[in-house]
C-alpha cells in the first residue's frame, strides 16, 4: 500500500489543526505522529483511513498499481484507539466471531490461538462489559494485530494498559511489522521508538485563522 499526501490541510471551524502537509507512506515502514495535545494526531489517522475528509489538499490511496477510493479503504486496514468501540453485550468468542466475520484472520492463525496469545484464558465468556479498561484496550489491540490487512493504525495503544500488559504490547507489535505500513499517533516514545520516521504535527500548524 502507498499513500501520498499533497497539501493535506483540515480545519474545524476557523482552526487549522494542520495545513500543507506533504507526505509518502509506504509498506514494510513504521511511522509515529506527534504533536500537543489537539494538534490532530486522531483526526490525522481517521483521514488516512478515509473516515475523516480533508478541508483541502490531495490523498492518494494505491494498492498494487491500483488506486483506491475511500470507501474501499475499511478492508485494508486495522485500528485501535483507547475511544474505538466493542460490543458490549458480548464476550470474547462472539467479538472475536463479530470481528472476523468482517475482517480477515492473518494466516497460519486461529480463534484459539488468539485466546491463548491475548492471555484470555479465563475469560472467553466474560461479557465485554465486564472487561477491565485494560482488558478492553489490550482486546482492540489483539484484534487488530491479528487482522489480515495492508495498514495498522494505532492510537494511543498502551492507554490504560499496565506494566506487564504494556510489555505485551511491545512484544506483539515487533511481530506486527513485516510487510505492513504501520502509522502510530502518540507522544510516547516508549510506543513508538521501533518506528523509522516521525512526523510532528506541530510543523505543520497554522498561526493564521480562517
Amino acid at each position: 500500500m502507498k499513500i501520498k499526501l499533497e497539501g493535506l490541510g483540515k480545519h474545524f471551524n476557523k482552526n487549522w489543526l494542520f495545513r500543507n502537509l506533504n507526505y509518502a507512506f509506504e509498506t514494510g515502514k513504521s511511522f509515529a505522529i506527534t504533536g500537543p495535545n489537539g494538534s490532530g494526531k486522531s483526526t490525522f489517522l481517521k483521514i488516512i483511513s478515509g473516515y475523516v475528509s480533508l478541508s483541502e489538499g490531495v490523498i492518494n490511496w494505491e494498492l498494487n498499481g491500483k488506486k483506491r477510493e475511500p470507501e474501499e479503504l475499511y478492508q485494508f486496514y486495522s485500528f485501535a484507539a483507547p475511544y474505538s468501540l466493542l460490543p458490549e453485550e458480548f464476550n470474547f468468542i462472539e467479538v472475536a466471531n463479530w470481528h472476523f466475520g468482517l475482517k480477515k484472520l492473518r494466516q497460519g492463525f486461529s480463534k484459539n490461538d488468539l485466546i491463548r496469545i491475548g492471555n484470555f484464558e479465563n475469560h472467553q465468556t466474560k461479557i465485554i462489559r465486564n472487561f477491565s479498561s485494560g482488558m478492553k484496550q489490550r482486546l482492540k489491540l489483539l484484534l487488530a494485530f491479528y487482522t489480515d490487512s495492508e495498514i495498522l493504525l494505532l492510537d494511543e495503544p498502551t492507554s490504560n494498559l499496565d506494566a506487564e500488559n504494556i510489555k505485551w504490547y511491545k512484544d506483539q507489535i515487533e511481530r506486527a511489522l513485516e510487510n505492513k505500513l504501520v502509522i502510530i499517533a502518540s507522544n510516547r516514545t516508549s510506543e513508538y521508538n521501533f518506528c523509522e520516521e516521525v512526523i510532528d504535527l506541530k510543523a505543520f500548524q497554522s498561526l493564521n485563522g480562517m
